[in-house]
Parts: structure tokens; sequence; C-alpha cells
């Protein structure tokens, strides 16, 4: 007896249960303590100890499977039963608990069952069926019959099969303490009043509940079939590759025992913790019944008898089971207590920053302050401060950098026009001189009349006009982009909003947009209307480009001499069109400098003027105009935004709801884990 108990206690350890040779030795049972249990096999319970030290264990699973926690994404140990139709699953099942359960032709279990086995003292068996949100009382007598009922209340009347499970409670004297999840038998093809996809349907399922690496797998096959080709084992090497989560039950061993030895050593299938045969329960036998002529056949046939014992009968397989069991949740309940401490953690969090729900008009009015403040220093940051520690993967939120882009290039356009219209190879001073000759008048010789100067300064102020439109139409499109952007991103959390503020960022950048254009058509008018500047380079560029006057006009002069003069600015010049102009070339040319100087800085007023504008624009929009005109858009005549406020998303109830929901599981999952992980278990 005392080598018994020493080989229970290395069955119990983790190494144990995944490596297949030493847990065959250990689980050897003497023929002596064979002949043992078959006298006592009416009285004693199917596994005879441990139950004490596992039961808070998987209380604490069951407890956590009963809250629901795999909704919250983390998975608990379980015991998962699979096998293809008809292999003998539910003789197996109802062998473990003492019970019957639903048989027929077909699919039987057409939900997944999770069956919750307890040893219980009490004579007098204890059974409730779970589902719905309610609980149902049930004895041995009806249990197959109820557990039709519940199963068509969720899955429909007909074959059809669901995913959600019905949970059976068995408290009874003598049953194993296992918590199991029997799914679905394998079927490939659907019989009358199946699904089409019948196969597809039963395999999701499947591999929803064996892929979680928590999850051992018990595969049930028949004594009968090649298990290499058995579709359940295919599906528990595609997620266990090792094996080493895969027990193997092989039932019906009294009906094809030729050749089951050697199928069980030479494990092809590569299964981990190995093989228990089983004989099934036949006819009226009892379970009791049932266990004394398993025992005998192991004991006794010429062929089975051969089989290890640590490999044969119910009990092997419940004792397999139990340990396997509760080593793989001592093992898992580390790595569960961190996930549940994680999922809290960021559930919080993201209750956190949900918006507070407001109770009064005070409240919304006090609230959308702080946002429009927090918006409000957002757009300072980007728009004039040219910091983006906010967007840093937002390269259209770099706002500074983007404008200075545009108004780089705004200001390239204009020179371009510039360098367009003094692009002289062939027709260099004839637009001057055709001006010359059109505001003749009577008067002193010599001298040029003030007409010609702004004739020629309109035609380039009309030519370059769009430009700076242009720029402004672009510019404040980018900047209402920006806006509305940072606006909505900080008004995300009261949808109620978004609708007043963007219409009132819109409505504001249109107004912005207006009075830059008004700005615009005035600079171009002042610019049309006279000549005036004050700065020492347009005297400076004048008398330098002037001193080619004199080389200009030698060539002119001169019918011998070359056809080409360089000149300052404007390169190499065909002259040999001049030489029929030459009493308006001198006059011209004078024009042409005097322009050419001038625009100079017109174009450096129109560019620097532009970006003082825009800046001052910018930054009475963030700083005066955004919070005064969205306020009004929000209280004014037409506006109830504050009201609107206290009216909170349908979205963000429901979000705040199901997050207090799963910190309120995940806080009673909590309590339930600590309970167990400061009790010591010793095997």
């Amino acid at each position: 007896m005392a080598s018994l108990i020493h080989a229970k206690e290395q069955i119990m350890s983790p190494k144990a249960v995944l490596d297949t040779t030493p847990m065959m030795n250990v689980l050897k049972i003497s023929e002596e303590h064979r002949e043992d249990q078959e006298q006592s096999v009416h009285d004693a319970p199917i596994v005879s100890s441990y139950n004490d030290k596992i039961r808070p264990l998987l209380d604490t699973v069951d407890k956590l499977r009963h809250l629901k926690i795999m909704q919250e994404g983390i998975q608990l140990p379980t015991i998962v039963v699979v096998g293809d139709q008809s292999s003998g699953k539910s003789s197996v099942l109802e062998s473990l608990a003492g019970i019957n359960l639903p048989r027929g032709q077909g699919i039987c279990t057409r939900v997944p069952l999770i069956m919750r086995l307890q040893n219980n003292l009490n004579p007098d068996p204890e059974l409730f069926l779970e589902f719905n949100e309610k609980i149902v009382p049930t004895d041995e007598n009806k249990i197959a019959d109820d557990i039709n009922v519940a199963t068509e209340e969720i899955a429909g009347k007909g074959k059809g099969i669901s995913g959600n499970p019905l949970t059976l409670i068995v408290k009874k004297k003598g049953v194993p303490d296992l918590t199991m999840v029997d799914l679905p038998g394998i079927t490939r093809v659907p019989v009358h009043g199946q699904p089409e996809d019948i196969y597809e349907q039963i395999s999701k399922i499947i591999m929803e509940f064996i892929t979680p690496e928590e999850s051992i797998i018990l595969n049930v096959l028949s004594a009968s079939v090649d298990f290499s080709t058995c579709e359940s084992i295919r599906m528990s090497q595609r997620v266990d590759k090792t094996g080493q989560r895969t027990l193997a039950v092989v039932t019906k061993a009294d009906k094809s025992p030729e050749g089951l030895l050697e199928k069980v050593t030479a494990d092809d299938v590569n299964i981990g913790p190995g093989y228990v045969c089983v004989r099934n329960r036949i006819g009226d036998e009892s379970y009791e019944e049932a266990r004394a002529l398993e025992a005998k056949l192991f004991a006794n046939h010429p062929l089975l008898s051969k089989i290890n014992k640590s490999m044969v009968g119910i009990p092997v397989l419940a004792e397999k089971l139990v340990r396997i069991q509760a080593t793989i949740i001592r093992r898992c309940l580390p790595e569960i207590v961190r996930k549940i401490n994680d999922k809290l953690s960021a559930n919080v969090q993201e209750l956190n920053k949900l918006p507070k729900h407001l109770n009064s008009v005070a409240e919304a009015m006090t609230t959308f302050l702080q946002i429009l403040g927090s918006a409000k220093e957002s757009l300072r940051k980007i728009l004039v401060q040219g910091e983006f520690d906010d967007y840093p993967d937002a390269p259209e939120m770099h706002c500074t950098a983007r404008l200075w882009e545009m108004f780089d290039k705004y200001s390239d356009e204009l020179h371009l026009e510039n360098v367009i219209d003094d692009d002289s190879t062939g027709n260099f001073l004839l637009g001057e001189m055709k001006v010359l000759e059109e505001t003749k008048s009577i008067g002193l010789p010599n001298f040029l009349p003030k007409a010609v100067f702004l004739t020629l300064l309109q035609m380039k102020v009309k030519g370059i006009s769009p430009i700076p439109l242009d720029f402004v139409e672009k510019t404040w499109h980018y900047i209402e982009t920006v806006l509305v952007s940072v606006l909505l991103c900080h008004c995300e959390n009261y949808p109620q909003l978004i609708s007043s503020t963007r219409r009132a960022a819109k409505n504001l950048i249109a107004k912005k947009k207006q009075q830059s254009i008004h700005w615009v058509n005035d600079i171009v008018e002042m610019e049309n209307l006279t000549d005036y500047t004050c700065h020492p380079e347009y005297s400076t560029t004048w008398n330098k480009l002037m001193a080619h006057q004199a080389a200009l006009m030698e060539h002119v002069n001169d019918p011998h001499s070359h056809n080409v003069v360089s000149i300052e600015r404007f390169g190499d010049i065909n002259i040999a069109h001049l030489r029929g102009f030459k009493g308006l070339v001198k006059e011209a040319f004078d024009v042409k400098i005097r322009i050419t100087a001038y625009w100079d800085i017109v174009l450096r007023r129109m560019v620097d003027n532009m970006a003082l504008h825009l800046l001052f624009s910018i930054k009475n929009l963030v700083n005066k105009e955004m919070q005064t005109d969205i306020i009004e858009e929000l209280v004014g005549p037409q506006g109830t935004g504050f009201e609107r406020m206290l009216e909170e998303s349908p979205s963000v109830t429901e979000k705040r709801n199901k997050l207090k929901k799963s910190i309120k599981l995940l806080k009673e999952s909590k309590d339930v884990v600590a309970n167990i992980m400061d009790i010591s278990f010793e095997y």
C-alpha cells in the first residue's frame, strides 16, 4: 500500500503528467490490488483519494467559469471531450458520472455540455442543470429527458447545434472530482434534418475549445478503427502537435480486442499522456456491475490481459483525469491571476477615460469649457508654436511646417510669374515702347509721363493677382481641416457637440477666409493705385541696372555690332528688332529698369505682408475668435448644445455599462482566485 501511495505522489507532479513512460510505470497496479478492487468495487468510489485536496482547486475554476471569465478572453484549464460520432463518448462519460445521458441515432450532444462532477458524502445524489441564466433541479431517472429539453431550448428543436453551453452538476457519492466539457460528436455526412454544413459547425465549436493551451483534450476512440484516420485525432494534432495535452480513451475494447495491445503501445499518433482502454457498459448493467465486469475482462481475457494494468479501466481513467486536471490548474493559476489583474487594470483605465456623466447645464458648461481649453492649447501648439508632440506620427498635423511649405510655394509662384514676364529673347522693350507711344501727350519733351509707369505696373499686378487669392483659398482650407480635426478629437466623448462644433468651426473659417480675400483685394488695389516705396534698394537696383544703358545704346546705334547684348538681370538679349525704334529705346530702357527695380519691392511686399497677415489671423483665430464663435453657436438662438450634453450617447452608455460589468466580474474573479492562491497543496 505504501508503494501505491508513493506512486500517487509521483504522478501528481507536472512533469509526470507530460511524460508518458513514467506515468505508465507509476500507475501500474498490482494483480493483487486489482483483485481487491474487484471484490470491493460495489462499495468503493471510482477515485478514493485526493478529492478533498483537489476539490478546492476545481471549485475555484468552476466559480471562474460560472462567472463567465472566459468572455473576458481569459482561458481556463478545461478537459475537453472529443470523438467521432458513435465512438462511445457518451458511455465513457456515463461511467465516470454514474448517470444516464441522452442516447439515440445521430448527434445526441448538440450543445457543449459542461459536466461538473463532485464527490458527495450524502448518499442521495444531487443533480442540476444550468442554462440561460437559470438552474433546474433534476434526478437520475429523468436526467436524460431534462438534458434533451434544455438542449431544445438552447439549440432549437430538430438536429441543429449551438455553441452556447449547458452545465450539468452532479453531486454524487463515489464520482471523481472532475469538470469536463462534452462536445458534439464529429460527423461528415448530414442526416435528415441537419444543416448541410453540420461538419463545419461542429469543427468550429471543437476547435474553439481545444485550441487554448490550457485545454486538456480527452480523445475518445473506438478500438475497431484505425486511430490515424480518426477525425478527432487529426483535429487535436492540429492544435497539439506534440501530443502532450492529449489523452486517448479507447472504447469497445471487448468488441475489438485483436491488435489493440499493439495499437496502444506503438502510439503511431503521438499521444503524450498515454492511452486508457475501457469496456463500455452494456444493456441494463448497473455501473457497479459494469466496473466489476470490466476489471475481470482486462484481468482474464487472453489478449486484453496483456495490456499494462496502468492503461485499462474506468478507475484508471478517472484517476488520470483527476491528477492531470489538478496539475494543469495549479500550473495555470498564476497566469490566470496575471491576466485578471492586467484586464482589470486596463478596464479601469478605460472607464476613467470615458466622459463624466453630466447632471446639470452648469456641469455641461464647465465640461465644455474644459474641452475648448484643451483644444485651444493643442491648436496653439501646432498652429502657432510649431510643436507637434501630440501628433508625432501625423505629418499633416505638423502645421507650421506645412504652412511654411505652402507659403514657400506661393513665393516661388509670384517670382516665377515675374521671370516669365521678363522673358525678353525677342521682345525686349517692345511692351514698354508700345505704352510710351500710347501715352504720348502735349507737353514738355524728354519728360516721362506718370501714366507710363502706372500702366505697366497695373499690367504686372493684374498678372499676379490670382496667385495670392489662390494661396488664401488653399491655406484656409488646410487650417479648416486641422481645426475641425482637433476640435472633434476633443469632443469625441460628447457626440452631441460634434455637429454644432463642426458647424461653428466651418463658419469661423469661412469668415476668416473672406477677411483674407478682402485684405488681398485691398492690397492688390493699393498696388494698382500708385507707386511708392521708401526702400533704398529701389535706387540701388535702378542705378546698378541703368549702368548697362550706354552699352545697349551703342549696340543699337551701330548696325555692324553684334545683335546679342548681355545685360545683368535679363541675360543675353537679341537687340536686332530695336534698331528700328532708336528714338524710343533709351526712354523705354529707363522705364524697364524703373519698373524692374520697383517690382522687386512689390513682390517683397506681397510676400511679407501675406506672412504677417496669415500669422496674425491664425493667432487671433486660436486665442480669441474660436472660443467666442463656438460658444455662440452652442448657446445662441438656435443652440441647445449644453442641454444636449446631458443626454449621454447610447454608445458611451453601452460602453460604460459593459466596462462596469466587466470590472465587477474581474474583481469577483480576483477574489475567487485569491482565496486559493495562499493554500498549499501537497500530494
